[in-house]
C-alpha cells in the first residue's frame, strides 16, 4: 500500500495538519509520499508539481524575447495581477475565494503514478476538478480542512461582517451577483464528480462532516469523521514561570492567549475578545496575541503582541505560559490551536460553533459561551477568572492524549485506507 497526500502549500493550519498526518503514517510503517505545489519547509521527500506547459506560438516566443531584453535594460515592469471581476467586486475583508480550476495536473507526477490511494487535503488552486475526476482511476480520500471543496468558492461561508454596538455579529448581505457565481461554481463541482464514485470524504469535526453531507456536491457520499492529531512530544506542558520568563510576560498577571494568522479577519473574532477585555475590570489581566502584528494594537496597553511564532516547540511554551486560551472564532473546523492548547494542559474558552464543541467539555477542559456575543464572552471569562484553579492541567493533558495523539489519527487513516483497498479488490 502506498498513499499519496496532496496539499497546495506546506504552511498554514491545513498544511500543518496534513504534514502531521504524513509523518504519523510514515511512523506507522505506511509508505506515504507528499505532493505540493509550493514548498518552503525542509521536507526532502516531498515532490513539487510543475504547471502544465502550454504550446507557445512564434508570436508568443517573440514577445517573451522582447520582455527579456526590456527587463535587462530596466525598461519593463510587471503588469498588475489580473483578478476576475467577481473577486474584486466582493466586499473588503472577506477571506479567500477559489475556483475549481487549475493549470496543474497532479496525475503527471511520479508520486501520483506510484500511489494506490490519493489523499487530497487543502488543494485550492492546485486540483483541477474537471480533468482530475474525469481521468483518475484511483480511489480518493478527501480530507476537508474547510468548506471550499463543496462550497460555491468560499472557504468559509461569509455570514458576518463585524460587530454591532451591543457586541453581536452583524449579518452580511450576500448580493445577487455573489449568489450567481456561487451557483455556477457548485454546478462545475457537481458535474466533475457526477460519475466518480470511488471517493471517501473525511472531516476532522462533526460540524464539517454534517455540512459536507448536506451539501449539493457531496450529498449521498461516504462522509466520515477523523479528528486531527498532534505530536505529544512537541506539544507538551512546560513550566509556567520559565515559559513567561522566556516570552517576557509578567509573572503576576493573569494571561489570556489569542492565536490567529491575522487579527483583522472577522471570522477569527478578535474584535469580540478585544471588546470583552475592555469590559472586564481587572488590573492584573493581560491579553497576549500571536500572529501577524496589527498597527491598531500597538498603542493598546492591555495587549502584548508576540508576533508570528513558526516554531512549534516555542508555541507550546506560549500555551504553557497562559492561564487560559481563548478562541473567539465565529466559524471554524477543528482549530489546531485548541488541540495544541489542550495538549499543553491549558484550558480553552470558545463560542459554541463549528468543531469547537467537539473539543471543549465545559467544566473539564474549558468553557463554552451561551451565544456568540461580546457580552457572552465577558460572562464566560468572568466565570473562569472567579475560579481559575478549577481546571486540572494534568487531567486536561491526559484527556487530550487519549483523543488527539497523532498515532491515533494515523491508525484510523491506515485502517480506512486498508478497507478501501480491500473493498476495491472485491469489485
Amino acid at each position: 500500500m502506498k498513499i499519496l497526500i496532496v496539499n497546495t502549500y506546506d504552511k498554514g493550519g491545513a498544511a500543518n495538519s496534513c504534514i502531521r498526518l504524513y509523518k504519523g503514517l510514515i511512523k506507522n510503517g505506511v509508505k506515504t509520499s507528499l505532493l505540493l505545489q509550493k514548498k518552503t519547509k525542509n521536507l526532502p521527500s516531498a515532490e513539487i508539481a510543475k504547471p502544465l506547459q502550454l504550446k507557445i506560438t512564434k508570436l508568443q516566443k517573440a514577445k517573451k524575447g522582447l520582455k527579456k531584453v526590456l527587463k535587462e535594460l530596466n525598461l519593463y515592469s510587471n503588469p498588475p495581477l489580473k483578478e476576475t471581476p467577481f473577486v474584486w467586486k466582493r466586499a473588503s475583508k472577506l477571506e479567500m475565494f477559489s475556483y475549481p480550476a487549475s493549470n496543474f495536473d497532479i496525475m503527471q507526477t511520479s508520486a501520483y503514478k506510484e500511489a494506490d490511494i490519493v489523499n487530497l487535503h487543502w488543494v485550492a488552486n492546485f486540483l483541477d476538478y474537471k480533468s482530475f475526476f474525469k481521468n483518475n482511476k484511483k480511489p480518493v480520500v478527501w480530507t476537508l480542512h474547510d468548506m471550499n471543496p463543496f462550497s460555491g468558492g468560499e472557504h468559509y461561508t461569509e455570514l458576518f461582517s463585524g460587530l454591532d454596538e451591543e457586541g453581536y455579529p452583524i449579518k452580511r448581505l450576500i448580493t445577487g451577483f455573489e449568489k450567481q457565481e456561487f451557483e455556477k461554481v457548485v454546478q462545475i463541482k457537481k458535474n466533475a464528480l457526477e460519475y466518480f464514485k470511488n471517493l471517501t470524504i473525511v472531516a476532522p469535526s462533526h460540524w464539517l462532516a454534517n455540512e459536507a453531507r448536506n451539501s449539493e456536491v457531496f450529498k449521498g457520499m461516504d462522509v466520515q469523521c477523523i479528528p486531527y492529531g498532534l505530536d505529544p512530544q512537541i506539544f507538551a506542558p512546560r513550566d509556567k514561570a520559565f515559559s513567561r520568563k522566556l516570552l517576557n510576560i509578567p509573572q503576576d498577571k493573569v494571561m489570556i492567549l489569542f492565536v490567529a494568522d491575522s487579527t483583522s479577519i472577522p471570522r477569527k473574532g478578535f474584535e469580540f475578545l478585544k471588546r470583552a477585555i475592555k469590559q472586564i475590570k481587572m488590573e492584573n489581566l493581560i491579553l497576549c496575541a500571536i500572529g501577524s502584528k496589527n498597527a491598531e494594537l500597538e498603542s493598546d496597553n492591555d495587549i502584548i503582541e508576540l508576533g508570528s511564532i513558526k516554531d512549534e516547540r516555542l508555541m507550546s511554551v506560549a500555551y504553557s505560559a497562559a492561564d487560559i486560551f481563548v478562541i473567539p472564532s465565529i466559524m471554524d473546523n477543528l482549530p489546531n490551536t485548541v488541540l495544541e492548547s489542550l495538549m499543553c494542559g491549558t484550558p480553552v474558552i470558545g463560542f459554541p460553533v463549528g468543531g469547537i464543541p467537539d473539543m471543549i467539555e465545559p467544566g473539564k477542559n474549558g468553557l463554552l459561551t451561551k451565544e456568540i456575543s461580546a457580552n457572552a464572552l465577558v460572562e464566560t471569562l468572568t466565570e473562569f477568572l472567579n475560579d481559575p484553579e478549577k481546571f486540572d492541567s494534568k487531567k486536561i493533558r491526559k484527556e487530550a492524549l487519549a483523543k488527539y495523539d497523532h498515532k491515533i489519527q494515523a491508525e484510523r487513516y491506515h485502517k480506512l485506507f486498508k478497507n478501501i483497498l480491500e473493498n476495491n479488490d472485491k469489485i
